[in-house]
């Protein structure tokens, strides 16, 4: 009986292996596990045996009878699952348009740093960058920023130490350009820069610039005129007019300071424009001798001009936005319109 029971059992695990519905595996079931089954059949016959035998053949019985339910339960369980997966098929309309997700973009800041690359890279220029944690020297020292300054206050700038801090423009990328390169020089110097502002509509003290600089033999103020124009027409369209007023920045000489019309009013004059129909975009000049000095570029020889815009404010002229710190509060319903 013991040959017949392992017989009995290795032929009912390999059924319930092989069977592919429910149907077929109830079938199997009855035949081994049924009150009439094989299984049922072996433990009427116990009482065939002697009285020796019977232990070892009822333990043989109940462990291949564990064994037999243990392969029908896998069985039962695999046959579900392939059931609810051919239902889930069966139930699914493939004909349905597929769902749309909501697709993210640029921030508008990055879309316009983007677009002011693009138009002086078109005009020759080369990106350089530097860091964002400068020294003394670099962000102002070289850049004939005398010790008296008041650019150099702590209420301006954040220091890190006395001759250590988080750089207030990306002019230094300059300075480091000229230590390392003879002229020509064409660069632009996008980046991050950090003063000490509360925020308020028109500041906030992290922020995001970027520098130009020109310098070789013969160059013009006519020349920042021209290529400052054209930054202009690109940027902001073909009726917008430019002007330049006098201004002082200790790195230029002469400084000015760059304007547009206003877009709003056409430059008759409004709110936007405090009535005088013109914007202010970016500061410039051409760059001051003792610069050169500083680098070792021959003051004689040599004349090169540079400028610096904040992209949040040409951002804010571009799209008519007032208030700068619309920027970083990720209001999706502002973000949105981008």
């Amino acid at each position: 009986m013991i040959e017949e029971v392992a017989e009995a059992k290795q032929q009912a695990v390999k059924e319930f292996a092989s069977a592919s519905c429910a149907e077929e595996l109830e079938r199997f079931r009855i035949k081994y596990l049924g009150k009439r089954g094989l299984l049922a059949m072996f433990l009427k016959s116990i009482g065939k045996l002697s009285t020796e035998e019977r232990p070892g053949a009822g333990k043989v019985i109940n462990d291949a009878k564990v064994s037999v339910q243990q392969a029908f339960d896998e069985a039962k369980e695999r046959i579900a699952v392939a059931n609810q997966g051919e239902v889930a098929a069966s139930s699914f309309d493939w004909t349905l348009p597929s769902y749309s997700f909501a697709r993210g973009h640029l921030h508008p800041c990055t879309q316009v740093m983007d677009d002011v690359i693009d138009i002086f890279v078109e005009m020759g220029f080369k990106v350089e960058t530097g860091p964002e944690v400068e020294l003394d020297y670099y962000n102002f020292g070289a850049l004939n920023t005398p010790k008296e300054h008041p650019a150099r206050d702590l209420h301006d700038t954040f220091y890190i130490s006395d001759d250590v801090l988080l750089r207030t423009h990306t002019s230094p990328v300059q300075i480091r350009v000229m230590e390392s390169v003879k002229p020509p020089v064409q660069v632009i110097s996008p980046g991050v820069a950090y003063r000490r502002d509360a925020a308020d509509p028109t500041h906030l003290p992290m922020f995001t610039q970027v520098e130009g600089l020109m310098v070789d033999e013969g160059v013009t103020f006519s020349n920042l005129k021209a290529v400052l124009g054209e930054f202009a027409r690109q940027m902001f369209g073909e009726e917008r007019k430019t002007r330049f007023r006098p201004h002082y920045f200790p790195f230029t000489e002469p400084s000015a300071e760059m304007d547009i019309s206003c877009g709003i009013c056409s430059g008759k004059g409004c709110r936007s424009c405090k009535g005088t129909g013109w914007l202010e975009i970016l500061g410039c000049g051409m760059v001051h001798p003792n610069v050169f000095d500083n680098v070792g570029y021959n003051r004689e020889k040599y004349t090169g001009f540079a400028f610096g815009m904040g992209i949040e404010r040409i951002a804010m002229l571009k799209y008519g936005i007032d208030d700068i710190r619309l920027f970083v509060e990720n209001d999706l319903r502002f973000l949105k319109q981008f």
